[in-house]
Order: structure tokens, then C-alpha cells, then sequence
């Protein structure tokens, strides 16, 4: 019998790891999981505990031969892993607040993975998948990577330009929770819809849908024009669309196209909820002290329903959907972040996009969609740019090259606001951008 997957969780400790174990268990008998390694930071160690513990009793209500390992140390557990994924936050839900809520002060949207908050949460995080990149190299190089961590796109972008580790599929759950309202909305199996997807992470359209094989995009345009079907990722309200916009664009977006099509109506509503200090981290926060209080229960065994309220709903289904595909060359077509290769024209090579993909044992290949529709094609460029430069200033740590990022950002309406947000939020997150600092005190 042919040994058991080792797989390996880092930030094993956040409140989404019992979704992915749900998903391990569900999926047991096409993917033989035999140990799963759940690491996180000294910061996160209580925690970890805590989902640690959850898992174990999750294992052993199912009866399956899972081994659960929990670990301050990332290279013991490493060694030898088939997959990785990753979902970490550098400096956890603090440093999301001071995402949200210093661009809101110059009256600029402040959002995890948007505008400045957006670029900040690379800056912060591209220098620590980096170092996991290297240690994967060294060892487990044969794992395939998963990333979940925010934000998805330029975090895959990084990894493809500045390291030679090409296993790597970058994760997110907004294509899968577009399918699953539209199943919904329809009322189908979620199995029967398939969706042409192709664009960026948070920045991506679906450019045909099908109910078994057969294209619907037109009445689901119709139905999308009803305001109370507009949104369904739970981090997000929906404000609906314009119904004549809806229908001459043709293309079904996602939630956060809001950001740059409603940026008025966004920054209003952001605006409100600043004043009244519930910027979407505290409301995060909130939720994440209710479920942590749950998950201590010893006589809970089982994923908490409440968990979907987090925003990252149907991610277990999408990252061991993922994993499976790869590891029985299942074939499928799933939407992912990966390296361009042509599949969308007028994006680089080697850039990493998000498109919908046939997932083998060598990973994703992409589906050729070749132009996107002229609507959308500028706005992608505009990002794509921002992500490149945002992952350049990652690595090199150049103040000028971050202003630039910052700049370009659509967001952003000038370079001296940009200039302003920049010098705060540098401030505001000195301890995890040493890149940014290391030269100054030399």
C-alpha cells in the first residue's frame, strides 16, 4: 500500500483550518491524507492550540487514520511534505485594521486587498512567503504550493518572478462562491455550472456560464439585474448594479469590482461604518473571538456552521477540490491563479493571472480566452501593473518604487495623497516591513 499525503498548513492556527480538515475528511477516500501539520508563530500558538485540538476530535469522530501534529517550527514540519498550503496574516487582524482604517483618514478606501491596504498587506506579506518558498525548496521541493494568503494574485506573481519554485497555485474563494449563488440563483446542482473565468484575483470576470454545457450568461445577466442577487461573498455587500450596465457589459463580475465601478457609494459606506469604529476587521475580529470561544468546546467535533459568516466560505471545498485534481490528474477545470502562458492576451507570460484551468498531476494549464472584452481589459492592465510594481517594492524594499505602486493604484486619486497614505502606513507597520527600514538605520 502506497504511503499516506503529508501535508502541511501554515498559519495553521487561523479559524478557517476547520473548513480545510472538513474537506480532508469528505474527501478521505480519493485522498489519502495520512498527516496533516498545522504550524503558526509564537503569536499564534494559543490559537493553534485551540483549532489543534478541534481537529484532532474532528479525526477521530470520522475514525480516519489522520495524524494531527501541531508545531511552533516550520522546517520540522516541512520535510517531506507533498502539499503546502498557506494562510497566514502578518500581523494578524491589527495590521488589517490599520489597512482599513489609515486610508479612510485621507478619504481613500481602505480594504484588505484593495488600494492601499491591499498593497500594504503584500508589502508585508511577499518577504515571508519568499522565505517559506525557500524552505520548501530545500525541503520538500517536489510539494506543490497552495496559497489562500491576501492578496492571492500578487502573492502568486512574486513567487513566479523571484523564485525558480514553479509549483505553485495561488487560491480563492470568490470563483467558487460566484458558482455557488448562481447555482442558487438557478436552482441547480452546484456540479452542473461551469463558468468561463479569466482575469486577476479580486479582479475577475466570468465570461460565459453553463448549465450542463449549455450557455445561460444571458438569463443570468437578467437575474443579476435584481439588486437583492447582486452579491455573494459574505465580506462584501452588495449595492446592485445599474441594469443597463449590467447587460452592455455582458460578463459577470465579482463583488469586488464594486471598489472600482461604485467607488463613491464603497467609500460612503466605509466612511459610516469608520465613524461607528466597524471597519470590517473589528467586525472580523468579533466574529473570530465568538468562534475561538466555540471551537474550546470539548464536545464540539464538528466544523461550526458559524464559520461561514467569516467570508471564506466553500474555501476547503475549493483548496482540496484543488488538491485532489492535482494529485489523481482528475483533469477538471477549476478557476486558479497561475502563470499566464499566453491564455489571456495582452498579459505577460509570465505574469499570473486568474482563469479557469484543466488541474493535472504538472498542475494547472490554462484555458486560452485570448482578449478579454474591451469593458474590461483596461481596468486588468491597470492592476496587473500595480501588482508588478507592488511585488518589486516588496522585494527591494524602495521606498520610490512603493510610492509608485501606491500611485498607479486606481484608487488612489494623486500622488501626494498616495505620498501621505504611504508615510503613515510605513509608520504604521514598521515592525513587519524591515525591507523599508534596514537601509535608513544603516
Amino acid at each position: 500500500m502506497s504511503k499516506g499525503l503529508k501535508i502541511v498548513t501554515i498559519g495553521g492556527g487561523s479559524s478557517y483550518t476547520p473548513e480545510l480538515l472538513e474537506g480532508f475528511i469528505k474527501r478521505y477516500d480519493e485522498l489519502p491524507v495520512s498527516e496533516l501539520w498545522l504550524v503558526d508563530i509564537e503569536a499564534g500558538k494559543e490559537k493553534l492550540e485551540i483549532v489543534g485540538n478541534l481537529a484532532k476530535r474532528m479525526v477521530k469522530k470520522a475514525g480516519l487514520p489522520i495524524d494531527i501534529h501541531l508545531t511552533l517550527d516550520r522546517r520540522e514540519a516541512l520535510k517531506d511534505a507533498d502539499f503546502v498550503t498557506t494562510q497566514f496574516r502578518v500581523g494578524l487582524l491589527e495590521a488589517r485594521a490599520k489597512d482599513e482604517r489609515i486610508p479612510l483618514k485621507y478619504g481613500v478606501i481602505g480594504q484588505e486587498t484593495n488600494g492601499p491596504g491591499g498593497l500594504f498587506k503584500g508589502l508585508r506579506t511577499i518577504p515571508v512567503i519568499l522565505d517559506i518558498v525557500k524552505d520548501i525548496q530545500e525541503l520538500c521541493p517536489n510539494a506543490w504550493l497552495v496559497n489562500f494568503t491576501n492578496p492571492a494574485g500578487m502573492v502568486t506573481e512574486a513567487i513566479l518572478r523571484y523564485t525558480n519554485h514553479k509549483k505553485i497555485v495561488g487560491l480563492c474563494n470568490v470563483p467558487i462562491g460566484i458558482e455557488m449563488g448562481i447555482a442558487k440563483l438557478l436552482d441547480v446542482e452546484h456540479s452542473r455550472i461551469r463558468i468561463d473565468f479569466a482575469g486577476l484575483n479580486h479582479m475577475v470576470y466570468g465570461l460565459d456560464v453553463y448549465v450542463d454545457g449549455v450557455s445561460v450568461k444571458e438569463k443570468v445577466i437578467n437575474l443579476l439585474t435584481d439588486p437583492n442577487n447582486s452579491s455573494f461573498v459574505k465580506n462584501i455587500d452588495g449595492l446592485g448594479w445599474e441594469p443597463g450596465f449590467l447587460k452592455a457589459f455582458n460578463v459577470l463580475t465579482c463583488p469586488y469590482h464594486m471598489y472600482y465601478y461604485k467607488t463613491d457609494e464603497m467609500l460612503e459606506k466605509d466612511l459610516k461604518n469608520y465613524e461607528k469604529g466597524e471597519t470590517r476587521a473589528e467586525v472580523v475580529k468579533k466574529l473570530e473571538d465568538d468562534l475561538f470561544e466555540l471551537y474550546k468546546d470539548p464536545n464540539l467535533a464538528i466544523k461550526p456552521p458559524q464559520l461561514e459568516k467569516r467570508g471564506g466560505a466553500y474555501y476547503s471545498d475549493a483548496a482540496v477540490r484543488l488538491i485532489s485534481s492535482i494529485y489523481n490528474d482528475k483533469r477538471d477545470i477549476q478557476p486558479v491563479n497561475t502563470i499566464n502562458n499566453g491564455a489571456i492576451a495582452g498579459i505577460p507570460a509570465d505574469s499570473a493571472v486568474e482563469v479557469s484551468c484543466m488541474i493535472t498531476k504538472d498542475g494547472p494549464k490554462p484555458i486560452t480566452v485570448g482578449e478579454l472584452p474591451v469593458a474590461a481589459n483596461g481596468l486588468v492592465q491597470q492592476i496587473k501593473s500595480f501588482e508588478r510594481i507592488a511585488a518589486e517594492a516588496a522585494v527591494t524594499g524602495d521606498y520610490d518604487t512603493a510610492l509608485l505602486a501606491m500611485t498607479i493604484n486606481p484608487l488612489v486619486p494623486s500622488d501626494r495623497v498616495g505620498k501621505e497614505i504611504l508615510d503613515e502606513m510605513l509608520e504604521a507597520h514598521k515592525e513587519h516591513l524591515p525591507q523599508f527600514f534596514q537601509k535608513v538605520e544603516a
